[in-house]
């Protein structure tokens, strides 16, 4: 299986593939799909797994689908709880590469 079969769109494959992606991990492969589908995920797998991206990925691509345009003030579109700063920083990361 590859990242094209998860349905996803051009500008995030182009991202992985940069970022020098090539298959999805087993929690990639389980996640990304229920994620796209706006389903709710409680995911477990070990250190190095790609829990980040299987998370990060499909939240990217549901927020540039979204064509609703914002009302008023800034609203939260997207809320990823972390329990230290370190990692909070790493995944802050990952979504800006996975975004690019």
């Amino acid at each position: 299986m590859s990242f094209e079969n998860l349905n996803l769109i051009e500008p995030i494959l182009k991202a992985l593939k940069t970022e020098g992606y090539t298959t999805p991990t087993p929690i990639q492969k389980q996640a990304i799909p229920l994620v796209l589908a706006k389903k709710d995920l409680l995911g477990c797998a070990q250190t190095g797994t790609g829990k980040t991206a299987a998370f990060a990925i499909p939240i990217i691509q549901l927020l540039i689908e979204d064509k609703t345009p914002p009302q008023g003030k800034r609203h939260l579109r997207s809320l990823i709880l972390t329990p230290t700063r370190e990692l909070a920083i790493q995944i802050g990361e990952s979504f800006a590469n996975y975004g690019k």
